[in-house]
């Protein structure tokens, strides 16, 4: 189960809007200064913005034969201790075991000490793998600017550059992100025995409250890959909702992290 929710990090991508960029079959061109710099601020208020809300989140991943593996409906609350922030309300159906409650304790207590690690921390997450000084325009209209990013080659193991296709869409008029997908375009190997085949995901982001930037709310998306001979795969619908505006405990400590360091999947 480890293994597999690990293949699904790693091979998210996304279709939806990647599919929409090859069907104009618009030329990209390079982005504008102004363009980039609409782009940064966008990605880095909606990233720093992300630890100031609470919400309740629903998470089902189905196998390949689209069978539930995982059904879960948790409350995330970062306003309160790291070892209470995650609250299970439901696990598969039913109320969270004494099991359940303490994996979530633990998620939470590992997560304050990978906070206050700050650099120690080498897993990259999507935000540090992108470059978007070099970003260029997939696709626009007069309402919508869809940003094609690459990757860094740099301490970024997770996300080959070859390998993957960022996009990003964003609002002209109000100046936000609406959503940031990731197409594998081709198979790779990782850690010897795994080779990831395909993959797609969408992470989509809303204005909750129009005097803060959008959140993240949903996050679609699957993924198939093998381990040695046996191929493995699966679905995964997160949803947020019930979403609440919050001071993050955190700050309590004045622990700092980078703009981009907080999008990821």
């Amino acid at each position: 189960m480890f293994l597999f929710r690990w293949i699904l990090r790693v091979a998210i991508a996304a279709v939806a809007l990647a599919a929409s960029v090859r069907a104009q079959n618009a030329a990209a061109r390079a982005a504008t200064a102004d363009e980039i710099a609409f782009l940064t601020d966008a990605l880095e208020k909606t990233a720093s913005d992300l630890n100031r809300w609470a919400y309740t989140e629903s998470r089902v991943v189905r196998d390949a034969k689209g069978r539930v593996k995982i059904d879960t409906l948790v409350r995330y609350d970062p306003s309160l201790p790291y070892a209470r922030q995650w609250t299970p309300l439901l696990v598969n159906g039913k109320p969270p075991s004494a099991a359940d409650c303490d994996k979530y304790r633990r998620q939470g207590e590992r997560a304050q000490r990978r906070d206050e690690r700050g650099g120690s921390d080498r897993r990259p997450t999507l935000g540090e793998a992108i470059d978007v000084r070099r970003a260029t325009v997939a696709m626009e209209d007069p309402h919508q600017l869809v940003f094609e990013i690459p990757l860094r080659k740099d301490r970024n193991e997770r996300f080959p550059p070859e390998k993957f296709q960022v996009l990003a869409r964003l609002n002209r008029d109000l100046r936000t992100v609406e959503n940031i997908s990731v197409l594998l375009r081709g198979s790779f190997r990782t850690r010897l025995v795994v080779k990831v085949k395909s993959g797609e995901a969408s992470l989509d982001f809303t204005v909750v409250d129009p005097k803060h930037p959008p959140t993240l709310t949903a996050i679609r998306g699957d993924a198939e890959a093998s381990i040695l001979f046996f191929s493995v795969g699966g679905e995964l619908d997160l949803k947020r909702t019930e979403l609440k505006r919050v001071r993050p405990y955190d700050e309590r400590f004045d622990v700092k992290i980078g703009p981009l360091k907080a999008l990821d999947f």
